[in-house]
């Protein structure tokens, strides 16, 4: 099958005001019984999604939006992907809930067994949850196992979750400062992609780490994507001075980028890797997928496992994740991540000419456009959103705007959203 093949969406049609009146109206109860640090609201924000397919989104107004956010970068194979969804429905009529770390399903060692397959080299032991989060504090539980040591390096601008144990690791100031007097201090910080020399240097002059944590392209952090053979030379530093190297590809992972995971663009395999988004395409799922001399230093369970959790191993996410695989390879959504990315480049970088736009980076179908300040940015995410474009921004400032499309999302689609976010920025 070729890329193009049974990708089909339609383009935005807006029929009310945005939001509409159905989303104001919800407005005032989501303020009341939701916690107020959640969602953003003002008078422009937000609306209130009803159904999604492909790359479309139609609100409760009826408005149809051409999305390119993925929702989170999640959505690689489309809103609402048919064949996720009847693999999710067959599942959960046979099997809803089942004990993951007592009585195990079949489809949970289907799915084992496929990523152990995919992931690259020889990644092949996994411990499975529900988000990225819990996936980055399994792999820093199991880097404390291997090397009996529990300080980590870390990158500014990284995002790795907001659990209380991700945030020793994450990049992001603002997000770790209410909690500092709790939240470990001994990690090590490099600017991103700080010098191979630097990095070399710092990680060096410290003999308490226990790994190096990476996103091998930042994603929240602004989308930025690291020189030509920087994470190889990661992994060269990592090996000489005995310091296990984590991936962070729970955002780049599964097509994103143009390979399955990004670091394969560098021929490099990690220790330790976490995965999450867009692995079942929507329904909650994550995992930690380790080489399994690293994996193996946990010890046997003797009936109580020493981490696990309730909805390890969920049969409907488990049956979801291996229909979304099959997905990915189906319609060959990589390469075609990689051929539209090609032209999308052009497109944003061209968007400089007015001087407004300070600069666009990005690999796949996974881009930054930054701005030289975040109400900028702002404006065109609410204006784009009146004209039928979701749009997310990103960078700690929050002056990039994030593009990260399902990877089904067609050319013409692609291409439309571009132009409204081009007459917004004009």
């Amino acid at each position: 099958m070729k890329p193009s093949e049974t990708i089909t969406g339609e383009l935005e049609e807006i029929r009310t005001a945005v939001p509409g009146p159905r989303s104001r109206e919800l407005t005032p109860a989501l303020r009341s019984f939701e916690s107020r640090n959640v969602t953003f609201v003002d008078r422009d924000f937000p609306i209130f999604w009803e159904s999604a397919s492909g790359a479309n989104v139609v609100d409760v107004d009826g408005n149809r939006y051409i999305d390119l956010t993925g929702a989170f970068g999640v959505a690689n194979t489309g809103h609402s992907n048919p064949y996720v969804a009847a693999a999710i429905h067959d599942q959960a009529v046979r099997l809803m809930h089942g004990m993951g770390d007592v009585h195990p399903t079949e489809v949970k060692v289907q799915l084992l067994e496929t990523l152990a397959r995919i992931t690259p080299g020889d990644l092949g032991k996994t411990f499975l949850a529900s988000t990225g989060a819990e996936a980055v504090e399994a792999a820093l539980k199991t880097a404390m196992l291997a090397t009996g040591k529990f300080a980590f390096a870390a990158y500014r601008g990284a995002y790795h979750g907001l659990s209380l144990g991700t945030l020793a690791v994450s990049g992001i100031e603002k997000f770790r400062a209410p909690f500092a007097e709790f939240v470990p201090q001994q990690t090590l910080f490099l600017d991103y992609p700080a010098p191979l020399e630097t990095v070399n240097g710092e990680l060096s002059a410290r003999s308490d780490i226990a790994a190096l944590i990476v996103e091998p392209v930042q994603g929240r952090g602004g989308c930025i994507v690291p020189p030509a053979g920087y994470l190889k030379g990661l992994r060269e530093i990592c090996d000489s001075l005995g310091i296990l190297l984590i991936f962070d590809e729970i955002y780049t992972g599964f097509g994103r980028t143009g390979t399955l995971f990004a670091c394969e663009q560098d021929g490099v395999v990690p220790d330790i890797m976490c995965i999450g988004k867009a692995m079942a395409n929507g329904f909650p799922i994550s995992a930690t997928i380790a080489r399994p001399s690293i994996m193996d230093v946990w010890p046997e369970s003797p009936g109580e496992a020493l981490h696990t959790s309730t909805y390890l191993g969920n049969p409907m996410a488990c049956a979801a994740a291996l229909a979304n695989l099959g997905e990915i390879e189906r319609m060959q959504l990589p390469q075609r991540a990689k051929h539209l990315g090609v032209a999308l480049g052009a497109r944003l970088d061209a968007l400089r000419a007015d001087g407004k736009v300070k600069g666009a980076r990005g690999r796949g179908l996974m881009w930054g456009v930054e701005f030289p300040d975040a109400k900028t940015a702002e404006r065109i995410v609410k204006d784009a959103l009146k004209a039928g474009v979701i749009l997310l921004q990103a960078g700690p400032q929050g002056n990039v705007i994030s593009i990260t499309p399902p990877l089904v999302i067609t050319e013409r689609q692609l291409f439309r959203a571009i132009d409204i976010m081009s007459a917004c920025i004009k």
